[in-house]
C-alpha cells in the first residue's frame, strides 16, 4: 500500500484507546478499525479533521507516503 497509517503509534503515544477515540470523534469502532488496518479505500476530511484535533498531531503523523504508486486494481 502507498500510504501506511500509523495511528495505532499516534494513540500509543497520547495514552488513548481506540475506544475512547471513536467516541469523540463520533465513528464506529468497525470504522476506525478499517482505517487502522490501512484496508480503508477512503476517508472524509472531516474525519480525519477530528482525529487530528484530538490526537493534537499533524495529518503527516498519521498518513505516511511510500513513495510507491497503489494501483486501483490491487
Amino acid at each position: 500500500m502507498a500510504i501506511k497509517i500509523h495511528l495505532d503509534d499516534i494513540l500509543k503515544e497520547r495514552n488513548m484507546i481506540s475506544k475512547e477515540l471513536c467516541k469523540k470523534v463520533h465513528i464506529t469502532e468497525a470504522n476506525l478499525s478499517i482505517l487502522r488496518s490501512g484496508k480503508a479505500k477512503g476517508v472524509r476530511f472531516s474525519t480525519i479533521n477530528k482525529i487530528c484535533y484530538y490526537l493534537e498531531c499533524d495529518v503527516g503523523d498519521i498518513l505516511k507516503f511510500d513513495g510507491r504508486l497503489e494501483e486501483e486494481d490491487e
